[in-house]
């Protein structure tokens, strides 16, 4: 294969990458948080007087998981603008 056809490759593999990344990250990160909403609210149904306690951990919770999110999207940012996989056919 010569070199032009080489680099459109990996750059058409890597933009269906970066939207695998991108599109099941937000996935993930979507079906995460509902679950925990539901369970969070189901639980304060439950016992009102725990309310706040449930309340602190669901939104630690919900900065980690969309933290994750976030650091799947800077991933795919580098794979995007820096793409370390070029350089190798260079």
């Amino acid at each position: 294969m010569e070199k032009m056809q080489m680099l459109a490759m990996i750059q058409a593999y890597t933009g269906v990458g970066i939207g695998l990344m991108i599109g099941l990250g937000a996935l993930g990160a979507c079906v995460g948080i509902g679950i925990m909403s539901s369970s969070f609210l189901e639980g304060a149904a439950r016992q009102p007087e725990l309310m706040p306690q449930l309340q602190t951990k669901v939104f630690l919770l919900l900065g980690l998981i969309d933290a994750s999110f976030i650091i799947g999207v800077g991933l795919a940012m580098l794979f995007a603008f820096g793409n370390p996989l070029l350089a190798v056919v260079s």
